[in-house]
């Protein structure tokens, strides 16, 4: 769906951009990972059409980002880091607009709009000033915009700056539904979000690609971290027996501490608190631990090779 073959973007003399070269398949969700300036909003912008390359080819859905713009952009959603609203419109207006812009038909637009106000959970404030609502708020429309002409694939960039934890799982759980419907790349610094919503990982440093592997490649294991006031083998053995979890270890030393280990393409949290809470374990502090992808993202950025994941 996606293909990138030695594609360079230089300012002077300074590569944003390194002559890299990847590809992502029709409904792969793929992360990508850096440090700010590394290169990743460049390439996205690039892929987008938003911005020239200085050498190398791209291509999305079989069209030259390069030859065929305007084809690459009628089957891309692209949400950047600052997403592009208009402050002074309410929601719905801003939509209509949207729509208008990417020539929906006018049969179909309220039925798009609809569709994209529920997905994004914006129904609330459909009639609201978009000037007044709070920077999560925005993002939502931002990628309400993204999806509104139900593109093949979808460009976001950080999408869930600015959101907090409840709408980060809600925005985490939106782009997995995505999955096998659409293309999906996705930048962003929140590892734990790459290990349970992607399928691979791309790390980008210094305008290079420094690593591609799948996230089941990479053996990257979610943990989750739960102090209780009372525990035993009935509640260990129910968080055993949920779909998805590999693992459970339990300690006490002064503290009943267990830690639950689960495939991180499984957003399982809330079904580990209401076993806890379901037999009367006391939940006292819940957190989730994601060591092993942060362990292999750091060494590969701080130039080390052969890191123990």
């Amino acid at each position: 769906m996606i293909e990138v073959k030695d594609l360079t973007k230089s300012y002077g003399d300074r590569l944003a951009v390194d002559n890299i070269s990847f590809s992502v398949k029709r409904g792969e969700i793929l992360g990508f990972l850096g440090q700010n300036g590394a290169g990743k909003s460049t390439t996205m912008k690039i892929l987008t059409c938003f911005m020239p390359a200085t050498s190398g080819n791209a291509s999305v859905a079989g069209f030259d980002v390069f030859e065929n713009p305007y084809e690459v952009k009628k089957r891309i959603g692209y949400l950047p880091e600052n997403p592009p609203i208009y402050l002074d419109l309410l929601v719905s207006e801003y939509l209509d607009f949207v729509a208008n812009l990417r020539k929906i038909p006018r049969g179909e637009k309220k039925k798009k709009i609809s569709s994209v106000l529920e997905r994004c959970q914006l129904g609330d404030v459909r009639n609201r000033l978009i000037g007044n609502l709070s920077k999560g708020y925005r993002q939502r429309v931002g990628l309400a915009q993204a999806l509104i002409h139900d593109p093949e694939v979808l460009i976001l960039d950080e999408p869930t700056v600015g959101l907090d934890p409840k709408q980060v799982s809600e925005a985490r759980g939106l782009i997995k539904s995505l999955r096998s419907e659409r293309t999906v790349i996705y930048s962003t610094h929140i590892l734990s979000e790459v290990a349970a919503t992607c399928d691979r990982i791309i790390v980008i440093d210094r305008g290079k690609i420094v690593a591609q592997e799948s996230i089941t490649a990479l053996g990257a294991t979610t943990k989750t971290e739960l102090v209780v006031q009372r525990s035993g083998e009935e509640v260990v053995s129910s968080l055993r027996a949920l779909s998805g979890v590999k693992n459970v270890h339990y300690q006490s030393n002064g503290k009943e501490r267990i830690i639950v280990e689960s495939d991180p393409t499984d957003d399982i949290m809330a079904e580990i608190a209401k076993v806890v809470v379901n037999k009367n374990a006391g939940l006292v502090r819940m957190a989730p631990i994601q060591l092993a992808l942060e362990d292999y993202y750091l060494g590969l950025i701080s130039g080390k090779r052969g890191v123990s994941i």
